[in-house]
């Protein structure tokens, strides 16, 4: 009886406060869980909760020099778990920012805006991938690239076929980077991205097609890639390679991926004019 008066005491004492305390903290603590599921993160907690573990028993059984060592390493073990924990907590703070009304305080990039840049890189891959030259395009998407920008040359340019074109020449200094593309805007060229180690299943893959798929496995990126020695164009998104992509499915994937407006219809291939002769495929509506 005594305990069914407590529980009904402690029911009448929660306030509203309590309940939007209770349930913010159990979403963290669930988004958490969701974050480090099948990472190594995992077995790094599990050592910290050991750790926690051999604490509480030191104290409990009043072992002076374990007390001691966890009093006074208590800020040395918060600060190796915040460096541990580096990449979740990193994956944590990215899939805030994600969020709708963050994204929309930041500001977004239009339908049309996204679907006349998808044009321009239309333009340029599908010109090379007819004269065989390698080239690597990088789609920013919510998960930011300026560590990966800062490897190449700064651009800040408008993305228009002609530079990407130009910028992917043989003979230009910046043909074997890949270039950033965020929004309308070509942010920078040359650029480094890490290689993914090979994937069972995938067969066997050049180095521009490990970098594409190293980059969309650490964030969600969007990589074209025009193959070199095939001159295929191949999508690289989430870990996963698509190749043999013409220009009309190529244009309604990269819309669908990168939010663009739809227009409907065929690409309508044309000649892309470059200075000293003329670079065929120049796709327009």
């Amino acid at each position: 009886m005594n305990v069914s008066q407590d529980v009904w005491v402690f029911v009448q004492s929660i306030g509203w406060r309590d309940v939007v305390d209770i349930t913010v903290v159990g979403v963290l603590l669930y988004q958490l869980l969701k974050l480090i599921r099948g990472t190594q993160a995992v077995q790094l907690l599990v050592g910290l909760m050991v750790l926690y573990a051999v604490a509480l028993a030191a104290q409990a059984l009043h072992l002076r020099l374990l007390e001691w060592i966890f009093a006074n390493g208590s800020q040395a073990i918060l600060i190796a778990a915040i460096v541990l924990f580096q990449p979740e907590l990193r994956r944590a703070l990215d899939q805030v920012g994600r969020l709708t009304p963050v994204r929309a305080m930041l500001g977004q990039h239009g339908g049309e805006e996204i679907a006349k840049t998808v044009t321009e890189v239309i333009r340029a891959v599908t010109a090379l991938s007819e004269q065989r030259t390698g080239a690597l395009v990088v789609f920013e998407r919510k998960t930011g690239l300026e560590n990966v920008a800062s490897t190449g040359v700064r651009i800040d340019g408008a993305v228009t076929g002609e530079l990407l074109a130009a910028l992917f020449f043989p003979r230009s200094p910046l043909h074997d980077g890949a270039v950033i593309i965020r929004g309308p805007t070509l942010i920078a060229a040359g650029c480094v991205l890490p290689l993914a180690e090979t994937l069972p299943g995938v067969g066997r893959m050049g180095t521009r097609h490990r970098a594409a798929l190293g980059l969309t496995l650490q964030g969600d990126s969007v990589v074209l890639i025009v193959s070199e020695e095939t001159g295929l164009i191949a999508l690289a998104s989430e870990g996963k390679l698509t190749r043999g992509l013409d220009a009309n499915k190529l244009n309604g994937r990269l819309l669908t991926l990168l939010g663009g407006t739809h227009t409907g219809g065929r690409v309508l291939i044309q000649p892309l004019v470059r200075a000293g002769g003329t670079v065929r495929a120049l796709t327009r509506r």
